[in-house]
C-alpha cells in the first residue's frame, strides 16, 4: 500500500498523535488562524542539554530524547529521525552520514562512518554513456537508479546506540513515528525545495504520491503526513536495522533502484541501477579515528576519509595558524582564509577518496611542515587560480604515491543537513546526514515514504581518477565537515557542522575562525557574512559583503567576487565559562534553524 502526504483543510487539521514538546498541533474552525507549527528560535542558553537543528521539529524531538533521560548520542538519533519526516529532501534514511562522537567519561573522541557505499556490480566507466564515450550529463546521472549507494544511516543509528548510546532504537523513534503519522505544518523552505523537485517528482509514482498534493507541493501553513514513513519507522522500531539490510525493506530498495517506478508515457531516460539485497545485507558500519588538528591551543576533531573535510579545514587552518589575524584588518584576514581554503581544496581534490582503495597521505596533509611549505605560496594579492596541488607524501611516511589528480574547482552542488547535540553530562554529537542533492535521486521507495540518495554521483565520472573514481563497494568522497573543537585540557569548546556541498568546508571553516580567532560568539560567527573558494577563479560572496568597503578591499587585491547567497546552514553548541550551554543556528540562512536548551535561562 502506497499513501501519498495527505493536505487537509486547517478545520479538520488535529493533530493528536504528534511529538510532545510543543510539536502538537491544535484544532481549529475556519474562524481561527491556520495550525502552525512550534516556535522557532535561532540561540538559546541555558543547562540540561542542547539541541540545534535546521528545523524545531527535529530540535524538539532531540529536547523530548534528553528530557526523558537519554544522552547526547539518543537525542542526535531521534532527531535525525524527525527531520527525516520535516525536511526528507536533506537527509534520511535513504541516504548515509558521519557522526563525531565526544565522550565525557573517557574524554575521546570517535567517529561513526555510515557514508554510502558502491553496490558490488558498479564499474569504474559507469557514468560514461557508451554511445558518446563521453559523461552522462550531471542531471540524468543523479536522476537515476545508477547514482543510488547503499544506505548506511540506520546501520549508524544502530552502532551509534549500541556503542554510545543509552536507549534502543525503538524508544528513540517514537517521537518521530508520533511527527510522520499525526502530521507537521509545511514552511516556505519546504514549499520551496518541494517546488524545486516538482518536475523530478512528477516523473516517479511514488514521489508523486507521497511528497505531491495533486501534482503540486504543499502550501505553507498547510499540514502534510506520511504514512508510509511512520510504518516504515515501525518496523525498524520492531525488527531493528535487519530489516532495513535483509527484510522488506531490503527487497524494495533494491527494487526501486533496478526498477526505478517511473510514472507511463514520462519522457525522462531514467536508467536503472544494479543495486541486489546482499549488497544491502553486506553493508558495515565503520567506527573510525577522527583527524585531529591544534590550532591555538585548541584540539579540532573532524571526520577522516573517505570524507574530506576534516583533512581540508584542518589543512587550511595549520596554514592560517601562521597568521596573527585577530590583529589583521578584516579585509586581510578574509584575503588569507580564500588563499588558505583555494590551498587545501587543491590537495583535497587531488588526494582525498576511500581510504580503503587508495592510499592517502593524511598524516602529510595534517602536517605543520606541509602546511608551512603551502603558506609560503600566499602573498599580498590574490593568487592566480586553481592552484596546483602540493606533495604531501614526504611529510607523511617519505615513500612516493600516487601522481595527484586534476586540483580543479569542486563540485559545489548537493546538500544535507545538519545537528549538534550536547547533554548535561557533557557528551556531545556533531552529526552531518545527507542524500546528496536535495531531493536526493528523486525516487521514493514504493511504500515505505523515503527518497533514495544520489550520493554515487559523488565520484568522478573518469574511470581513471586516481583518487575518486566508481568502484564496487566503495564510498565516494564527501565534504561533510562535523567538527568537535575542544580545548587544551581535554574539555569541549564547541560543536558545529553545516549542509552545502562542497561549500561546507569552506562554511565551517569560516565558523572555526570567526569564533577561535576573531572573538565572535558562537550565534555571531554563525550569523556572520560568508564567502567560499573552493580553488577557482571566482569566490562565492554573500551580498552583504559583497558590497561593504571589506569586499572593495578584496575587489582591489585581486579577488574576483560573485554574489553568492546562503552559503551553508549551520548549526552548533557552544560550552560557556559559566558552565551554560548555548544553542544556536542560523537567524536567516535557508529560513532559519532552530536552537532549544533542557532548561533555559529566564
Amino acid at each position: 500500500m502506497t499513501t501519498r502526504f495527505r493536505r487537509r483543510h486547517p478545520a479538520t487539521a488535529a493533530i493528536a498523535g504528534t511529538c510532545a514538546v510543543g510539536l502538537a498541533l491544535a484544532l481549529v474552525t475556519p474562524t481561527q488562524a491556520a495550525p502552525r507549527g512550534p516556535d522557532k528560535e535561532a540561540t538559546a542558553t541555558g543547562h540540561g542539554g542542547a539541541v540545534a537543528a535546521l528545523d524545531p521539529y527535529g530540535a524538539q524531538a532531540g529536547l523530548e530524547i534528553l528530557r526523558r533521560g537519554g544522552n547526547a548520542v539518543d537525542a542526535a538519533v531521534a532527531a535525525s529521525a524527525a527531520l527525516g519526516v520535516t525536511r526528507p529532501y536533506d537527509g534520511s534514511i535513504g541516504g548515509g552520514g558521519f557522526m563525531v562522537i565526544y565522550s565525557a567519561d573517557t574524554g575521546e573522541v570517535t567517529t561513526i562512518d555510515s557514508r554510502e557505499t558502491a553496490p558490488a556490480a558498479m564499474e569504474p566507466d559507469v557514468f560514461i554513456d557508451p554511445d558518446t564515450g563521453s559523461p552522462i550529463p550531471f542531471q540524468e546521472r543523479r536522476v537515476s537508479g545508477l547514482s543510488v549507494g547503499v544506505p548506511g544511516l540506520v546501520r549508524g543509528w544502530e552502532q551509534a546506540l549500541t556503542d554510545h548510546g543509552t536507549m534502543p532504537l525503538h524508544r528513540v523513534l517514537q517521537p518521530a513515528i508520533r511527527l510522520a503519522q499525526g502530521g507537521f505544518v509545511v514552511d516556505d523552505e519546504h514549499q520551496r525545495r518541494t517546488e524545486n523537485n516538482r518536475d523530478i517528482f512528477h516523473d516517479f509514482t511514488s514521489s508523486r504520491e507521497t511528497f505531491l498534493v495533486d501534482g503540486e507541493a504543499p502550501e505553507a501553513g498547510t499540514v502534510i503526513r506520511n504514512r508510509d514513513l511512520a510504518r516504515t519507522y515501525r518496523l525498524l522500531a520492531r525488527h531493528g536495522a535487519t530489516v532495513f539490510y535483509e527484510g522488506e525493506i531490503a527487497e524494495a530498495i533494491a527494487d526501486a533502484v533496478t526498477n526505478p517506478p517511473v510514472v507511463p508515457g514520462s519522457s525522462r531516460n531514467v536508467r536503472p541501477g544494479e543495486m541486489e539485497v546482499a549488497d544491502l545485507a553486506d553493508y558495515e558500519v565503520i567506527e573510525r579515528e577522527p583527524t585531529a588538528t591544534s590550532y591555538r591551543g585548541f584540539e579540532i576533531y573532524g571526520m577522516g576519509p573517505p570524507s574530506s573535510g576534516g583533512s581540508t579545514v584542518g589543512e587550511a587552518l595549520n596554514i592560517l595558524e601562521g597568521f596573527d589575524l585577530d590583529e589583521l584588518p578584516h579585509e586581510e584576514a578574509l584575503h588569507l582564509l580564500i588563499e588558505s581554503s583555494a590551498l587545501a581544496f587543491a590537495d583535497r581534490n587531488a588526494y582525498l577518496g576511500d581510504p580503503s582503495f587508495i592510499d592517502i597521505p593524511l598524516r602529510g596533509l595534517l602536517s605543520d611542515e606541509f602546511a608551512a611549505e603551502r603558506r609560503t605560496l600566499i602573498g599580498a594579492d590574490a593568487s592566480t587560480k586553481p592552484l596546483a596541488a602540493g606533495d604531501p607524501w614526504p611529510y607523511d611516511d617519505g615513500t612516493p604515491g600516487a601522481a595527484p589528480a586534476d586540483p580543479a574547482t569542486a563540485r559545489t552542488d548537493g546538500s544535507t543537513t545538519h545537528l549538534t547535540v550536547a547533554d548535561g553530562a557533557g557528551n556531545v554529537v556533531s552529526y552531518t546526514f545527507t542524500i546528496e542533492q536535495i531531493g536526493g535521486s528523486g525516487i521514493t521507495v514504493p511504500g515505505y515514504g523515503f527518497l533514495l540518495n544520489n550520493e554515487l554521483t559523488d565520484f568522478e565520472p573518469d574511470p581513471d581518477h586516481p583518487a575518486n573514481a566508481p568502484a564496487g563497494g566503495k564510498r565516494p568522497r564527501s565534504s561533510m565537515s562535523p567538527t568537535i573543537v575542544l580545548d587544551a585540557d581535554g574539555a569541549p569548546v564547541a560543536a558545529f557542522g553545516s549542509p552545502g556541498g562542497a561549500r561546507i568546508i569552506t562554511a565551517v571553516l569560516q565558523v572555526a575562525v570567526n569564533h577561535l580567532d576573531l572573538g565572535m560568539s558562537l550565534p555571531e560567527a554563525i550569523a556572520a557574512p560568508r564567502l567560499s573558494n573552493l580553488n577557482g577563479p571566482s569566490t562565492g560572496t554573500e551580498p552583504e559583503l559583497i558590497d561593504s568597503p571589506v569586499g572593495a578591499a578584496l575587489t582591489a587585491r585581486g579577488h574576483q567576487l560573485s554574489a553568492l547567497t546562503g552559503i551553508g546552514n549551520v548549526t552548533g553548541v557552544a560550552f560557556l565559562p559559566d558552565g551554560r550551554l548555548q544553542a544556536a543556528a542560523e537567524p536567516v540562512r535557508n529560513g532559519g534553524g532552530s536552537a532549544v536548551v533542557l532548561h533555559p535561562d529566564n
